[in-house]
């Protein structure tokens, strides 16, 4: 009889400590957030990016006279280095928008190839359509800044 006390005992103790461990307050985490570093670095990114996507216009008029070689220039030149920028900021957003980043990023650069495959096949409807698809993905990027990335936009 002096066993059953014990054990009794020991699973109430166990059932407690099982109840108190469940039952602790939960600690909210502030949601992440960016530091003044990666808007800096993001902020440094950004003109040039609005740079290139304000020459869209540029780009439309060397496609319907049908300049080839400058279209591919084009893509070569400022579309390229647009690319290289939103990478290096993809990099300094924050975790939850970095895969969508890289997803436009990826769309981006298949736009431009395609743009450069229809210079190439003298195609301007391919040319505009794929055109009108890189400045959208532009726009999309863009839309994943934070805000006081955008505020320069204006």
């Amino acid at each position: 009889m002096a066993r059953q006390p014990s054990i009794l005992s020991l699973i109430l103790v166990i059932l407690a400590t099982f109840l108190i461990s469940c039952g602790s307050p939960t600690v909210a985490t502030a949601p992440p957030t960016y530091t003044t570093d990666q808007l800096e670095k993001i902020q440094e990114y950004v003109p040039e990016i609005l740079s290139v996507r304000d020459r869209s216009e540029e780009l439309q008029k060397l496609i319907e006279k049908n300049d080839w070689i400058y279209v591919g220039n084009f893509i070569h030149g400022p579309m390229t280095s647009l690319k290289q920028n939103m990478s290096y900021i993809t990099s300094n957003l924050l975790p939850k928008n970095q895969a969508q980043a890289r997803q436009i990023t990826r769309d981006l650069f298949n736009h431009l190839v395609k743009i450069d495959q229809a210079a190439s096949d003298r195609n301007s409807q391919l040319a505009l359509s794929n055109k009108k698809a890189a400045f959208a993905d532009i726009d999309n990027f863009l839309q994943l800044l934070p805000q006081s990335s955008k505020s320069q936009e204006s």
